[in-house]
């Protein structure tokens, strides 16, 4: 979906594909096929941007033969479907019973990532529509926070350099820019962002016309950052804002409250991690994941929690939990409510829905459908109460 800013500029509006597991090159056709497309005809639309997540046997596919990239190329016209951005957080297996952890390997430590990261670049400038500006890719910050010395911080950023070289070779070679978005995320290295200014404007930082940050407004409201100051800190920083994840927290204003830690297990499960926070009055206290979090003593009970829990954004859970929305409105409102956008490209990333307590998850990829579309229309609202024109 596109919509033309008051300044004339293009806003691109996406859903993330890695609510769908799909290892490989045929399960990406199937993606487009069963869900993608049917998602565009709900909203009556003839073109349905997707932020489309490649997993590594997938992009090793695509990079190693031409055809298979056309033959992509081909079914997202036919689909009505486009690409302007792609989600490079998840390596694979991010649709496994279990994830937790494995997430956030590779890092950025890793030769993998360097590599993975490239491929997904090369294969998006074949992806892009042609009258699309540029293409971004949004990646994990740097590596979860255990064990991260001084050394493995000087590795990683020196890999961001690599491939920020890597980028402006590819510029030159095909005509598309391609910018990449380390996505701060509670329990990371980089999870504030504070942090993500510090690693991209301090000793060895990568250059920013290349590598700047993808503010996912789940992880901003779990920190408790105010979106307003955090843009603001960004932006004095001239750290850019590469592109941005719309999406919401579980938030328990009173943890002890009646039903509250009850409401809350139902979102405690096997698949994800859900870091969870509590903002006190010494500062923000955190916990690697919401079933720690509900054991006795872990954090205050005093004080609000967030979760990180991607909430659906037309579908706030039942009293007594709410949804950090308020956060999302006014991040978005800072993103592209001003004279001149902060960023071009935004994506709806609700990986969750299979991760729902029972009554609250899809049981069909109809009903799936359905809620992608209904967080879509969500997302339209804001943008066109923002005064942003949608476009055919």
């Amino acid at each position: 979906m596109r919509f033309r800013h008051p300044d004339g500029s293009t806003v691109h509006l996406a859903y993330c594909t890695n609510v769908h597991a799909a290892e490989d090159f045929d399960g990406v056709l199937a993606q487009l096929r069963d869900h993608a497309e049917p998602v565009r005809r709900r909203l009556h639309r003839d073109r349905l941007g997707i932020g489309l997540w490649l997993a590594r046997d997938a992009a090793r596919r695509l990079t190693a033969d031409p055809a298979a990239v056309r033959t992509l190329r081909g079914e997202l016209d036919r689909r009505g479907l486009e690409v302007v951005t792609l989600n490079g957080f998840p390596y694979q297996g991010f649709g496994d019973e279990r994830v937790k952890y494995r997430v956030y390997r590779p890092d950025w430590t890793e030769p993998a990532r360097l590599e993975h990261t490239a491929d997904l670049a090369r294969l998006l400038t074949a992806l892009l529509p042609e009258d699309a500006a540029e293409g971004t890719i949004s990646t994990l910050p740097l590596a979860w926070r255990t064990d991260f010395t001084p050394e493995r911080r000087r590795t990683a950023l020196a890999a961001l350099g690599t491939l920020a070289g890597r980028l402006d070779a590819l510029q030159e070679l095909t005509g598309r820019s391609i910018r990449i978005g380390l996505e701060p995320e509670p329990g990371c290295t980089v999870e504030t962002t504070a942090e993500a200014i510090a690693a991209l404007t301090g000793p060895g930082a990568p250059p920013a016309h290349r590598i700047g940050v993808c503010v996912d407004t789940c992880h901003l409201a779990t920190q408790f950052e105010d979106p307003d100051a955090a843009l603001s800190a960004l932006t004095d920083a001239g750290v850019p804002v590469v592109k941005s994840q719309l999406s919401a927290a579980l938030h328990a204003e009173d943890p002890d409250g009646d039903g509250v830690r009850a409401a809350l297990a139902d979102f405690a499960e096997p698949r994800f991690l859900h870091q969870t926070r509590a903002r006190t009055a010494a500062g923000v206290r955190a916990i690697d994941d919401l079933g720690e979090a509900l054991e006795p003593g872990t954090l205050p009970a005093s004080a609000p929690w967030r979760t990180h829990f991607h909430v659906p954004l037309h579908a706030p859970p039942a009293p007594p939990l709410t949804a950090t929305f308020g956060v999302l409105r006014a991040a978005l409102a800072r993103l592209v409510g001003g004279p001149a956008p902060l960023t071009h490209h935004l994506e709806v990333e609700t990986y969750t829905w299979q991760a729902l307590p029972g009554g609250l998850r899809p049981r069909t990829r109809a009903q799936l459908a359905d809620g992608i579309a209904a967080e879509l229309d969500v997302a339209r609202e804001m943008l066109t109460g923002l005064g942003l024109k949608e476009l055919p």
